[in-house]
C-alpha cells in the first residue's frame, strides 16, 4: 500500500478528497477514485471517508495500488527501441515517436512504450497506476510525437503527479493548424469532457473538466498556421479538441479535424517540443527539448514554398 502524505504543503487544503486524488492521478477517473473511496480502499488517517471530504493541511491519504481487471492481461517486457533524452533511478524521459501508443489497449497489447519500459527498466518502475501502466505520469496521444516522463519509483510518481495538479510542469506543443489567425496569440479556456453521442471522442461540454490551453502563431502559411501551443491543464486530447473548437483543427487529425483528414492514415500533426520539471530528488529544474519529426518538417517546407 502507497502512503501519500497529501498536504505536506498544504497543496489540497480545502479541497474534496476525490477531486484532489482526480487532480494528482490524471489516468484514474473521478468515478473509479470514488469508487475506491466508497468501499474503503482509500483511507484519511486510517478511517474510511467520504468522497467529498474536505481535507485539512494534518490528513494523511491512504491510497492501495491499482488492481486491474483480472480479464486484463498483465504487459510483457519487448525489446522495442526506445530514444531517452535523460534517465536516472528515479525519472526517464522519452523522446516518442509517431504511432507508438502508450499503454496497452484494445490492438495495442505488446507494442506500446509501457513494454519498451519494462524491457529496459526491468522492475524499476513506479507502481502507482497498475499493472497496465507503470511508471506512466501522463501520457501523448499515438499519433502525436515528442516528449515525456516516466516514473521509476512511487515516490517519484507522486511528485510528477502533484507537479501536474499544480500546473508546475512545462509542457510545450508544436502544432500544425487549418487556417490563419487573426491575431498573434490567444488562450482557449472551455471544459472537455466525453461527447453525449459519441463516448469515444473528447468535445467541449457542460460540466466538463476544466481545460486551458495558451497558444501563438509562431508562422503563417497559405490557409494553415504552425503554433505553439502551452497547456496550462493535461485533458485527453486537449489541444486537438480547442482547436477544432475555435475552428483550426489540426492537419492530419482523423477524429477532430476536417473531412479531407479523416481516414488519410496521417495523424495529427503535433509535437510535445519542450518539457520541464523539478527533479523529485535533488529539487532542480530540468528542462528538455525536442526537434520536430521530419515528416513534420517536409510538410512545413511544403507549405512554405506554396505560400
Amino acid at each position: 500500500m502507497n502512503v501519500i502524505y497529501g498536504n505536506d504543503r498544504d497543496s489540497g487544503s480545502g479541497a474534496r478528497l476525490d477531486l484532489y486524488l482526480t487532480g494528482l492521478f490524471p489516468d484514474m477517473s473521478r468515478s473509479h477514485i470514488q469508487n475506491l473511496i466508497r468501499a474503503g480502499a482509500i483511507r484519511v488517517n486510517g478511517a474510511s471517508v467520504k468522497s467529498g471530504y474536505l481535507l485539512s493541511a494534518a490528513d494523511e491519504i491512504f491510497i492501495p495500488k491499482e488492481q486491474e481487471s483480472k480479464d486484463s492481461a498483465s504487459p510483457e517486457p519487448r525489446d522495442i527501441s526506445l530514444d531517452i533524452v535523460y534517465e536516472d533511478d528515479d525519472v526517464i524521459v522519452i523522446d516518442k515517436p509517431k504511432g507508438m501508443v502508450v499503454h496497452p489497449a484494445p490492438g495495442h497489447s505488446d507494442d506500446t512504450l509501457v513494454n519498451a519500459l519494462m524491457f529496459h527498466c526491468r522492475d524499476s518502475l513506479s507502481g502507482i497506476n497498475g499493472e497496465l501502466r507503470p511508471g506512466i505520469v501522463h501520457r501523448i496521444d499515438r499519433d502525436t510525437t515528442g516528449l515525456l516522463v516516466a516514473c521509476k519509483n512511487d515516490s517519484a510518481h507522486i511528485s510528477l503527479s502533484r507537479q501536474l495538479q499544480e500546473h508546475s510542469i512545462t509542457r510545450r506543443y508544436m502544432a500544425l493548424c487549418h487556417g490563419t489567425f487573426r491575431e498573434t496569440e490567444g488562450t482557449v479556456d472551455a471544459p472537455i469532457g466525453r461527447q453525449k453521442n459519441d463516448r469515444k471522442k473528447m468535445g467541449v461540454v457542460e460540466g466538463g473538466r476544466h481545460a486551458v490551453t495558451h497558444y501563438r502563431v509562431v508562422e503563417s502559411f497559405k490557409n494553415a498556421s504552425l503554433i505553439e501551443c502551452r497547456l496550462e491543464t493535461g485533458r485527453t486530447h486537449q489541444i486537438r479538441v480547442h482547436m477544432s473548437y475555435i475552428h483550426h483543427p489540426l492537419f492530419g487529425d482523423e477524429v477532430y479535424g476536417l473531412r479531407s483528414d479523416r481516414g488519410s492514415g496521417l495523424g495529427q500533426y503535433l509535437h510535445a517540443y519542450v518539457l520541464g520539471f523539478i527533479h523529485p530528488s535533488t529539487g532542480e529544474y530540468m528542462e528538455f527539448h525536442s526537434e520536430l519529426p521530419d515528416y513534420f518538417k517536409e510538410k512545413l517546407e511544403k507549405l512554405r514554398k506554396e505560400t
